[in-house]
Formats: C-alpha cells, structure tokens, sequence
C-alpha cells in the first residue's frame, strides 16, 4: 500500500532516488517493519542493477577489494528462531535430530565443537551461554553460580584448543549495566574477540561505559537502522566493531554508506548474517567490496540445511573463507518451486490496482 505507488513504472537502477522517496515525511530511525521492508526493496534493486548490466554486486558497489573474506560460524542449530516466540531461549530448537546442532554443542560439549570447527577449516565461534541467566533474571543480575556455569563453554575451548580459534560473545541485549560488567570482567581470561550487544543499543553513554570496563571490543550493532543512528553510536567511541545487518538498515545502499562512514571512524565493519540466504548473499558482496570488512557471520547449521531449499545458489565457504556465488547480482535466483510451497503467501501489485 505504501511502496507499490511510489515505484511501479519507474526505472529500478534509479536505486538512491527510489530510496529516498521511499523515507517518509517522519524519517526512519529504528530497524522497525518499514526500513526492512525497504531494505527487502533495495536489495532487490542491486540485484536488478547486477542482472542488467550482468555484474556481480561487489563490482558496482565499487569493485572488489578482495576475492574472499574470513568468516566465522554463529553456533546455532538447525531450529533455531524459527517460530513466533522470538529471541528467547524458549526458541532454541533444541532437541533437534538434523545436523550441525552446534548450539546444543556449545553449551554441552564446546570442547569438541571447537575441534570440529578447526578440522572444519573456521577459526572463530560465536556463543551465547549467558541467555539463560538473563532470562531468569530479567537481565537485572546473575548469581555466582549461574555465572561459574555461563563460563564453562569457555573454560573447555580454551582447555581443548587454547587461543587457535576467536570466541565471539554474543549477548542479545539483555542485560542491565552492571551485570553486564560483572560478566565482562570474568570473561577477561579467556581473550574473547568481542563482545556484542551487551546491553541494548537504547542508551549509548552506558554503552560507553560498558566499553570502558570491557576486556574486549564491543560489537554493535546489529539492531540498529539508518546512518544516523550508526553515527550517534560512532560519536559515542563504544564501538569497535561496527555490526549491521543489511536487511534491518536499510539495505545495501544504506550499508554502503555505514560502512564508509565507519571507516572515516578507522572502524571495521562486519555484517550480520541469520536473517536468510539472500541476506547472506547480499552481505557478502558488501564484505567482499568494503576496504573495512573485518569478518562475514555465517551460520553453517543453515547455509547446510535450510537456506539451501530456498536459493539456487549460496555464498561458498572454504577453509575458514566465504566468497560470493559466480554470476550477476546477488549471483542466485530464489527457488523456482518457492512460491508453490503451502507456507508461502504471495501478493503482486499491478499498477491498474494503484
């Protein structure tokens, strides 16, 4: 009701234009239903600009500062966030009997999660161990003991395979200020890469004062939307780490211009991956162009699995690195046998309905 009459009819490799008229007389600020929505919009454009002009994305956003890029893999399993309940523990999928479940194998055995990411060729991991404790909490504090059992992941990675792999935390904003610090401070021996999202993204100057505690970089963040609000967390200096994901942002165009804008701050950045195969896609040929790409997420329980059902084509990862698919745009096509599936509901706009 809102996109369709502003675009049906005009030419798609307008893409700023189009974006621009996209932002409503109250702007965007948040990562809320309209900035996805538009960035589903954006992406698709890019991917227009790549078929008509039969280049891969990376090319015209610039070129290809390098062939492929270190990624590391988000320890979830096959089940994970797939229904209605949200980012909670209640949707975990735990229990799950497919493959690459490696989120019951962080919390239950990361020692040989760890080993088998190595052999696998990936030398970093991200965990979420302290969910369970903020959960029960309210985020408010964390008991000794629930602590000592948040930390065991670690304590096995670094006893099976001491510093040959990065331990990214993960931390989902749910905690208060000062248990996040707690928990900071007793992370300092394991040599965690960073440390992400450790409050939420609603008040910067504690965010500064987290960073200021922390023993590791603060990642952030993948809940934000818009350049402005990157730039309000790039003033602060908690940031060293600069997450986005492209389809919460505002798409590729407004991640083109995050990431130039990080790196005017000499900061990294490094897109979020969970949010879909084409997210993947999309992220990569942005990681792949950046000069101040540090790393590409990648969840191998779903590009293995489910995210294959969906494309025609996926990002390739190998021995620790990811590089787009070969071919135009994104370099991949949705599933031809898609929109014939009972789970999918599809609606077409028509100008003569406008």
């Amino acid at each position: 009701e809102y996109v369709a009459p502003r675009v049906i009819g005009r030419d798609p490799l307008q893409i700023d234009l189009l974006s621009a008229d996209l932002v409503g007389y109250l702007g965007f600020r948040s990562s809320g239903v309209e900035v996805r929505g538009n960035s589903a919009f954006d992406i698709a454009l890019w991917d227009i600009f790549g078929k008509a002009t039969n280049q891969p994305i990376a090319q015209l956003l610039g070129g290809f500062s390098r062939q492929s890029i270190r990624t590391y893999n988000t320890c979830a399993g096959t089940e994970y966030i797939k229904d209605g309940k949200g980012q909670t523990t209640a949707n975990y999928g735990l229990g799950t009997k497919q493959g690459y479940d490696d989120l019951n194998g962080f919390l239950h055995r990361a020692d040989e999660l760890a080993a088998e990411l190595l052999e696998d060729g990936i030398t970093a991991m991200k965990i979420w161990p302290f969910d369970h404790a903020a959960e029960k909490s309210r985020g408010q504090d964390i008991s000794a003991a629930d602590l000592k059992a948040a930390l065991q992941p670690f304590e096995k990675i670094r006893r099976a395979v001491g510093d040959r792999i990065d331990i990214m935390v993960e931390f989902h904003s749910m905690w208060q200020l000062l248990p996040a610090i707690k928990i900071a401070k007793a992370l300092a021996p394991y040599g965690t890469y960073w440390h992400e999202d450790p409050i939420r993204m609603d008040s910067l100057g504690d965010l500064k004062r987290y960073e200021a505690a922390s023993p590791a970089p603060i990642s952030a963040s993948e809940t934000l939307g818009s350049r402005w609000a990157f730039r309000d967390l790039l003033e602060t200096g908690a940031a060293g780490i600069v997450m986005l994901d492209i389809s919460w942002c505002g798409g590729l165009s407004e991640a083109r211009k995050i990431a130039a804008m990080a790196e005017a701050w000499h900061l990294p950045v490094a897109p979020h991956d969970c949010t879909g195969p084409v997210v993947l896609a999309a992220s990569t040929h942005l990681s792949l162009n950046a000069p101040n790409a540090l790393v590409q997420e990648s969840v191998r329980a779903f590009y293995r699995t489910w995210y294959r059902d969906l494309v025609t084509a996926l990002p390739e990862v190998k021995d620790g690195m990811i590089t787009v698919p070969p071919g135009p745009g994104l370099g991949l096509e949705l599933n031809p046998d898609l929109g014939r599936a009972y789970t999918v509901h599809r609606r077409v706009s028509d100008k003569a309905d406008i």
